[in-house]
């Protein structure tokens, strides 16, 4: 009898465990300004191809998720200091922020990013121009030789281009490109694309191996089946760039 009531506790223990580890919270903290990877819908939640991509991977990770938005210029400390426990927000994986976080594989491949202007005969090289502040197209600009203006969030970028405090917009093509579609004319990509990075990744805790290897299976599992793929050709269209 003692066995058996010592059994009965073991297994309703392991259940317990089990369940524990299965309705694990996760706090996805996200900017919530930069379309089309992730912005504020009309109904005051983060939408976006991260918001498709950060509730599947939470599904197949067995993670119950919640998202947070927050500021771009801060997001990184946020992270470290325990505001949330993951970074899904148009993150290139860089040294330098591989140096203060860690990064899971990535889950948009390495991209371009472009040059918006207003004329065709601007010279990037020794033009004013516009980054967000603290991302990887800004310290590009610092090193290329032109005058660096930094904004806090990408449609401040794009208003210093329309009034004149900026010459030209260094970001990601894939957020650029709507503005020059639905420009009329107005804004024109000038000079080559650049590519930058290793790619977007999840950025995670030094400390949260655990959580990262259940993140990378996730990711993992969805390049093999083709869901990234699929959503990265709906929110970024046929020509993007997909997994092989």
């Amino acid at each position: 009898m003692k066995k058996l009531m010592l059994s009965t506790a073991l297994v309703l223990t392991a259940g317990m465990a089990l369940a524990e580890s299965h309705s694990m919270t996760v706090r996805l903290g996200t900017e919530g300004a930069y379309p089309p990877f992730n912005f504020i819908d009309d109904n005051g939640e983060v939408a976006g191809y991260e918001r498709v991509v950060g509730d599947e991977i939470c599904k197949r990770a067995n993670l119950t998720c919640e998202w947070v938005t927050n500021d771009w210029d801060s997001i990184i400390p946020n992270l470290v200091s325990g505001n949330y426990d993951v970074i899904i927000a148009g993150m290139s994986i860089t040294d330098e922020r591989d140096e203060v976080i860690d990064f899971t594989q990535n889950y948009f491949p390495p991209a371009t990013s472009s040059y918006i202007a207003m004329s065709d005969d601007i010279d990037v090289k020794t033009a004013v121009v516009a980054a967000q502040t603290g991302t990887i197209q800004a310290g590009h600009v610092a090193e290329s030789g032109a005058t660096l203006v930094e904004f806090a969030t990408p449609d401040e970028t794009i208003s210093a281009l329309q009034n004149g405090e900026a010459d030209a917009v260094f970001a990601d093509t894939d957020y650029l490109k709507p503005f020059v579609d639905e420009s009329n004319g107005d804004f024109m990509f000038v000079n080559d694309a650049v590519q930058l990075g290793g790619g977007i990744g999840l950025g995670v805790r030094e400390s949260d191996t655990e959580l990262k290897a259940k993140l990378d299976e996730a990711i993992a599992s969805m390049k093999a089946d083709g869901t990234l793929n699929k959503w990265l050709v709906e929110y970024f269209g046929e020509e993007a760039q997909t997994y092989e």
